[in-house]
């Protein structure tokens, strides 16, 4: 089965922790051990692993994105204008597997799950797949 989730978000550009929800999931859906798959649906959005203790690490993410990506460039062609989403969710990729053991998301200390939003605000959605064994 996979679960959809959805969530708001209030920026072009923003990372949402997702790690409670996620865990929710898990616990909801009673898995004991196995792997838990995050996925999203959008090309200008992504799912990370990143720190979740220091949100000046979000910060410098976010810039240094910015800098190598920015959200206007006389080359690109793209139409409807965000290119830089798109090359941001590239970089961040679309998924990220969790290892879940004694119904609890094996994370390191300091790491959440994270939405990655590049074109945004908008209504958005991922998906949880929970396989177990």
């Amino acid at each position: 089965m996979v679960i959809k989730e959805t969530l708001r978000t209030s920026k072009r550009d923003e990372m949402i922790d997702i790690t409670r929800q996620i865990a929710a999931v898990v616990a909801r859906e009673g898995l004991s051990d196995g792997l838990a798959v995050i996925y999203c649906p959008h090309t200008t959005a992504g799912i990370t692993i990143q720190e979740n203790a220091d949100p000046d690490v979000k910060h410098d993410i976010l810039m240094r994105l910015d800098e190598v990506y920015p959200w206007e460039h006389p080359k690109y062609r793209h139409a409807e204008g965000n290119t830089a989403s798109h090359l941001k969710a590239l970089t961040t990729g679309t998924s990220q597997t969790v290892v879940v053991s004694g119904g609890r998301l094996l994370l390191g200390t300091w790491q959440g799950i994270y939405f990655c939003e590049f074109d945004g605000p908008r209504s958005r959605t991922f998906h949880v797949k929970l396989l177990h064994g």
